[in-house]
């Protein structure tokens, strides 16, 4: 039969020949002894020339036989990493790899070559060709590579000894074989199934490597095949995989029960796992599959993982019909029993684990995901009298498992714990809302009627060890910014780790559901753990820290009454803490709690004000403590504060003599003495922040406070002015530069929590910073006319241009925040952008590329997008100073000013979406440049940019579309152009991700002429036949580009695609469709990862999950974090 048939046929073909992706080449190993003999023995390979004769006499078309041997030599230069010809060698083999009939040289390869990288080569230029030219190759030659490959697998599998020394050959066949049954099975191979079925009974050893066959096969159908091949060659496979299913499944049955060797045991449970995910549920539960594996193979303690993550896959099984639900009982109660004769549920596992083989570590890996999995999907029907105490059971099992000391362990059973607690709070919660009292789950609590509370009767004991575990390895949230180093001492963080903050946000929501179950419990845990700390019993920095990120992650979690006594007692606790520990360490450790503790709890704060007074007190004094890290947490904890709590210290509390604001900008001086400039900037936005509250208990006099607030900056403003008065040089001086920096950045951060009322500050000095601003550029422009380009990387250069950042990032900040009634939209555009038009439009286009700033581009998209139509006569203005320039600037490549290219693209979109009518009064040729420079950005690599660029031509077409008297003689001059263009951009495979505007756009403009909405000829009338018509002339021109494009698509294809580009009776998701399956096709997508054409979909599908999750979690106190959580009465 064709399973045990060989034969080849080497027949040469002409079809354009694709290369094969050098990424996928594997690593080089280091060469065999073999290569180097030959190296030894061929001097004349010793020079570079023998190399580049090696390799013309390969490349040369003249008719010889292919020189295996000289391959050989070839390939051990370029894969020896020493070797001094390795360039050459590698690039002639890159020219072999591109020569059109290499492939058919494959089997010469393989069978004499030499070096394994030889056959390898000749392994991955076969598989090259199977992927792209399979279709296009006569039958016979299909036929014969089939033949010859099926021959080869089954020459090496026959032989343990050959298996074994070619395992890696063996595996890299093994894929060109799943590859060639892409192609070919089921439709022109309906035996192989039946044939594989058959050989494997012949021999164990044949048999272990069909299994691995069968496992790739598996994986490649199911796993991942979705953007390689069209939808309905899925299907197919598919179908044809379920329904001769059932001779696998029984091969794997008489594998199980009769064989005795252990390799082809493990793989053939290994191959059934891969099956396990989709095979019909008949073969799970009307067989004895789950008795085989639990009795038989998982008390082995050989196949014990290999067996687990088999009933790993039939417990993670979900949305299956009520009937099945007993069969899971017994599973998951035969597993809990064979689980007892390992280790008990008491059982510490923290030793085992750390001191255990790694197959023992593997095992309880497992065991978490088993456990983990079966309790996420079968959680109800567990939930019966049968059952209660072997569930009980094996959620001790679990939290023994969660205790283990390793990260990743204990985040698989923390998906769990959070399932469970918001199932239970759910319930809890739903019971309590309709305050339902009739059974509705047969827990047997001996006829307790409510539900709800038999669950949480029945959870309660777990859930104690739950909460311990979870207060015990609380993540550090990202608000802490003192941690301990791998040194054992106390430092500041320095970068952010995105897997503890998403670890800690879990554990959050788990702690929150659980304090709703049981506040009382879970209070008494963490006061009896806090004792400990006070006392000294349990001191340690690691067990305070976890202590307090989870007393601060339950804030909003329990009544205001409970939260209160809480809370008393820990911050009383924490401060005595404080004031009784010694050592700088210590205290800097519980300042960082205190701080992080006090900042979660706003509601308390805002209710209690001599806490919230005492607490900001002890932030002022933690601003002094110079240990590193404690005055940016004390910082940033009192804006935290200020935000939240806002309207506390801007009105008259009890027993205060005048606002608290009042007092805090009298000692402002005092208060920020020890402060670096940064945490400065922070405490000045904090006060601005309170001072932006103007509600109607609000009496205070805010435009006074901010000046007075501001006397401090003002005054060295001032001073600096002054000098400069008498002599302007001193404006250069690096130290009063760098004043000036300071004192912006501290306007800029006031700006913007201060909002619109910070007008009356920047009158004060608006014209002065715009002097400035003025006498630093020239300063520069001089320097660069005398020294050229290279002045731009002076110190002095630079210093002055960060100061000229930092008045354009005011500006952007007060135009962003303005507002009435202080700074409305006219007054702005009257008052404010004159006088900034002049010496900022007029530097940036006067100067060299690399000292124009991005930021004046930034500046003027927010102008345009605050001020809009109050703008529009000023536009061509800055379009002429700013466009042509910049765009000279990114267009030379792809790499240079990345800043300027985004925030170029930012402004040309302002711009067309609010000022659309000035991009028609700029003059026609920087017309032609906006839709010229908006093609480019679609042309870009940079996501960002690119997605920018498809965003502006779609809303320039919409425009466009509502403007008539300037839509048909835009389509005449760009939508032909624009069409080729877009068309270019879906198939150059370096932008998958933007394929939802790219099929939007072609949509639009398809059905643009389909209906006749282009009146005006895209054609020549005069070279045109008679009755010529738009849609006729754009389905011949599409049909023509895509036929010379693509040479392997036949005209049928294309008619047939064409056709569909022109259906205006397709929505946008059919016309997506049609435009993937069009893509898969082409041979230049099909050996790629396409998941980026379907990226539109799965963004569609976690955007509609996360605002749902967004609503869930609003409507459950505490779990919103309060820096979350919008203050309605602020």
């Amino acid at each position: 039969n064709s399973w045990t048939s060989s034969a080849t046929k080497s027949v040469t073909t002409t079809v354009e020949f694709i290369p094969l992706d050098q990424g996928c080449r594997p690593p080089p190993p280091p060469p065999s002894p073999q290569t180097h003999s030959r190296n030894n023995s061929n001097s004349t390979m010793a020079a570079s020339n023998g190399i580049e004769a090696a390799a013309q006499r390969l490349l040369s078309p003249n008719g010889a036989e292919f020189d295996v041997t000289l391959l050989d030599q070839v390939v051990a230069a370029a894969y020896n990493p020493i070797d001094p010809n390795r360039a050459v060698a590698n690039k002639a083999l890159m020219a072999l790899q591109d020569t059109p009939d290499i492939w058919t040289k494959a089997d010469a390869i393989l069978e004499r070559a030499q070096n394994p990288q030889s056959r390898f080569f000749g392994l991955q230029v076969l598989d090259d060709a199977i992927r792209t030219r399979w279709r296009v190759l006569p039958p016979e030659q299909r036929e014969g590579i089939k033949n010859y490959v099926v021959g080869k697998v089954i020459q090496i599998s026959q032989d343990e000894n050959l298996m074994t020394t070619e395992k890696v050959f063996l595996s890299k066949l093994n894929l060109t074989l799943v590859q060639i049954l892409k192609q070919e099975w089921p439709h022109n191979w309906p035996s192989f199934i039946p044939d594989l079925v058959g050989s494997s009974k012949t021999s164990e050893i044949l048999c272990e490597n069909n299994m691995q066959i069968l496992k790739l096969l598996s994986e490649e159908v199911f796993d991942f095949s979705r953007d390689q091949m069209v939808t309905e060659k899925v299907k197919t496979m598919k179908e044809s995989l379920n329904s001769e299913f059932s001779a696998i499944y029984y091969l794997c049955e008489f594998i199980l029960e009769h064989s005795k060797r252990p390799s082809l045991l493990k793989v053939t449970l290994q191959t059934l796992q891969r099956f396990l995910t989709w095979i019909p549920l008949g073969f799970i539960f009307q067989t004895q599959l789950i008795d085989i594996l639990l009795n038989r193979f998982f008390p082995e303690h050989m196949f014990r993982n290999d067996t687990l993550d088999c009933l790993t896959e039939v417990a993670s099984l979900t949305d299956l019909e009520p009937k099945y639900d007993p069969l899971f009982r017994k599973l998951f109660s035969g597993f809990v029993a064979q689980l007892g004769n390992i280790f008990s549920p008491e059982t510490d596992l923290t030793q085992p684990f750390e001191n255990g083989s790694e197959e023992d570590c593997i095992f309880i890996q497992h065991l978490a995901i088993f456990l983990s999995g079966f309790l996420k999907a079968h959680l109800k029907a567990l939930e019966t009298s049968e059952t209660q105490q072997s569930l009980i059971t094996g959620l001790y099992y679990l939290v023994r498992v969660s205790e283990v000391n390793d990260v990743e362990i204990f985040r698989i059973c923390l998906e769990a714990w959070h399932m469970l607690a918001n199932d239970l709070y759910q319930t809890d919660n739903e019971f309590k809302r309709h305050g339902y009292g009739g059974s509705v789950l047969n827990l047997g609590n001996n006829g307790n009627n409510n539900a709800a509370a038999s669950r949480k009767f029945m959870y309660g004991p777990v859930l104690t060890g739950v909460r311990r575990v979870m207060i015990a390895k609380m993540a550090k949230p990202e608000e802490v910014l003192i941690v301990e180093d791998e040194n054992g001492d106390i430092v500041r963080e320095t970068t952010k780790d995105t897997d503890v903050i998403a670890q800690y946000k879990t554990m959050r929501e788990t702690l929150v559901y659980l304090t709703h179950l049981n506040c009382d419990d879970t209070e008494n845990i963490m006061l009896s753990k806090l004792t400990a700390q006070v006392d000294g019993s349990e001191w340690s920095w690691n067990n305070l820290n976890t202590l307090c990120w989870a007393i601060g992650s339950i804030s909003g979690a329990m009544t205001e009454d409970e939260e209160k006594r809480f809370l008393v007692t820990v911050i009383k606790d924490l401060l005595g803490l404080c004031e009784n520990k010694r050592g700088k360490d210590n205290k800097a450790v519980i300042a960082s709690n205190i701080m992080y503790v006090v900042g979660q709890y706003p509601r308390f704060l805002k209710a209690h004000w001599k806490f919230l007074k005492t607490v900001v007190n002890k932030l002022f004094e933690f601003m002094h403590e110079v240990h590193p890290g404690v005055q940016d947490m004390a910082c940033d904890t009192f804006l935290k504060i200020a935000t939240k709590c806002k309207r506390k210290f801007v009105t008259l509390q009890t027993d205060e003599r005048v606002p608290f604001i009042v007092e805090l900008v009298d000692s402002l001086p005092t208060i920020i003495s020890d402060l670096e400039p940064h945490q400065v900037q922070a405490f000045y936005e904090a006060v601005g922040c309170m001072l932006s509250d103007k509600g109607p208990a609000v009496t205070i006099d805010r435009p006074q406070l901010l000046v007075k607030l501001m006397e401090m900056p003002n005054r060295n403003w001032k001073l600096i002015m002054e000098q400069a008065s008498a002599n302007m040089e001193s404006l250069y001086e690096p130290n009063t530069i760098k004043e000036i920096i300071k004192i912006l950045k501290t306007n800029n951060k006031t700006c913007g929590t201060i909002g619109s009322i910070y007008a009356n500050q920047l009158q004060t000095f608006f014209l002065d910073m715009l002097n400035v601003y003025k006498v630093y550029s020239e300063r520069i422009s001089t320097t660069i006319a005398q020294q050229g380009a290279v002045a731009t990387q002076l110190s002095l250069v630079r210093t002055m241009r960060s100061a000229k950042k930092e008045v354009l990032r005011l500006l952007i900040t007060f135009i962003d925040k303005s507002g009435p009634p202080e700074s409305d939209p006219k007054a702005v555009s009257q008052g404010f952008i004159p006088p900034v038009l002049d010496p900022i439009l007029g530097d940036y286009h006067r100067n060299i590329p690399g000292a124009r700033d991005p930021e004046v581009l930034t500046l003027f998209t927010t102008v345009v997008e605050k001020l809009k139509s109050q703008i529009i006569g000023d536009v061509p203005r800055i379009m002429e100073a700013v466009f042509e320039c910049t765009l000279q600037m990114i267009t030379a490549n792809f790499e240079d000013f990345p800043e300027h290219r985004i925030r170029f693209y930012e402004f040309i979109r302002a711009v067309n979406s609010h000022c659309f009518q000035a991009l028609f009064n700029i003059p026609p040729e920087h017309q032609k440049l906006v839709v010229d420079s908006v093609v480019w950005a679609m042309k870009h690599t940079e996501r960002n940019i690119s997605d920018t660029g498809l965003n502006i031509l779609h809303e320039l077409l919409l425009n466009v579309g509502k403007t008539p008297n300037i839509a048909q003689g835009f389509y005449q001059q760009y939508l032909l152009a624009l069409i080729q263009d877009v068309f270019a951009v879906m198939t150059d495979r370096l932008h998958k991700s933007g394929f939802k505007m790219h099929a939007t756009l072609l949509r639009h403009m398809f059905h643009l002429v389909q209906m006749n909405q282009v009146t005006i000829p895209l054609f020549d009338p005069s070279t045109a036949t008679a009755g010529q018509t738009n849609p006729a002339f754009l389905r011949e021109h599409i049909s023509k580009l895509l036929i010379s494009s693509f040479p392997n698509l036949t005209r049928s294809q294309v008619a047939k695609f064409v056709d569909g580009m022109f259906d205006v009776n397709m929505d946008l998701p059919t016309f997506k469709t049609h435009l993937r399956d069009f893509l898969i096709q082409l041979k230049e997508f099909s050996v790629e990862d396409n998941s980026g054409l379907f990226g539109e979909e799965a963004e569609a599908q976690q955007r509609q999950q996360m605002e749902a999750q967004q609503a869930y979690r609003s409507a459950v106190p505490g779990l919103l974090k309060p820096s979350e959580i919008i203050d309605d009465d602020l």
